[in-house]
């Protein structure tokens, strides 16, 4: 049953992963190609004609896609990598950078904010019962 449950937690990983890159990649397409609201309102209405406010809240969000590209492909890196072989290190540093993205994510309650806390903390559930289907492979069981 351990090697089922090792292959499912490596696999609802993989699927995280692949989600966020997609995920990433349609909201950098967004960000360059799209009209989408902040606070309910346009990126063109917000910037009223200010080409530079434009370019600005364009580059933010296609920043922040590119960010989050970036970490799934690393991530998948891992998953697909050592995790997969059951390397206990990999385990940690899963859970970690789980936990950052949904602290950082978090962060936004604090100041008065919940756009965009929901999803973060949603990957970082899932990843958590992810990495519990695996979670003998801290005692060392194989």
């Amino acid at each position: 049953m351990s090697s089922k449950l090792r292959t499912a937690s490596w696999v609802v990983l993989a699927l995280v992963g692949a989600l966020v890159v997609l995920g990433s990649l349609a909201s950098a397409n967004l960000a360059y190609r799209g009209e989408y609201p902040i606070a309910g309102v346009s990126i063109t209405d917000v910037a009223s004609g200010r080409e530079a406010v434009l370019l600005g809240l364009r580059g933010l969000r296609g920043t922040a896609a590119a960010w989050s590209a970036a970490w799934a492909v690393l991530f998948l890196a891992v998953v697909f990598g050592p995790y997969r072989r059951g390397d206990v290190a990999t385990w940690w540093g899963i859970l970690a950078s789980a936990i950052v993205l949904a602290a950082v994510a978090g962060a936004r309650v604090l100041t008065g904010g919940h756009a965009g806390s929901g999803v973060p903390l949603v990957l970082l559930g899932v990843v958590v019962i992810a990495l519990l289907l695996d979670v003998q492979r801290l005692s060392g069981a194989r």
